[in-house]
């Protein structure tokens, strides 16, 4: 299976071990927003899309990738993401991600996220938090999504 991670991890490196992990399970490579030419994306029998999460979205980065695809022509996708907190219930830090991936014809198949050490200014003072995530649980979970994905993708016969 032909597998691609697009990811953008720029304050601790919380998202790439996410998209390492990933990428060991799926034989994947991973490449930023800026290595990877948009029409090429979609040659990929999966494609991961995975940020830490500002100001309750993914970066401005992946989301200028997703704008600038051609029609994923339901090629099956995945979206992942690390941020200092738990979110609001029911709403995922990845529903924008999710939905500009939709609009461009991607199959979004599943959605993987954990905590990941957070030292935005307010929280810098005390060291910010989550020291430590993403920790050996949470990649042993990425992994596991990794195969869920993959099933989903190219089941047993």
């Amino acid at each position: 299976m032909r597998t691609l991670i697009v990811c953008v991890s720029v304050s601790h490196g919380n998202t790439r071990k996410v998209a390492d992990a990933l990428a060991e399970e799926l034989g994947a490579r991973v490449v930023e927003p800026e290595d990877v030419r948009p029409e090429d994306v979609p040659d990929h029998d999966l494609v991961g899309f995975g940020s830490g999460i500002f100001y309750m979205r993914p970066h401005r980065r992946l989301l200028d990738l997703v704008d600038r695809l051609p029609d994923g022509g339901g090629t099956k996708a995945f979206t992942f993401a690390t941020s200092g907190s738990s979110g609001f219930p029911g709403l995922p830090y990845t529903r924008s991600l999710d939905k500009a991936l939709t609009r461009r014809g991607y199959d979004v198949i599943d959605t993987f996220s954990c905590r990941g050490w957070d030292t935005w200014l307010p929280l810098r003072v005390v060291g910010g938090v989550n020291r430590g995530h993403p920790d050996g649980a949470d990649l042993a979970r990425a992994r596991t999504f990794a195969r869920s994905v993959a099933e989903a993708v190219a089941p047993r016969s």
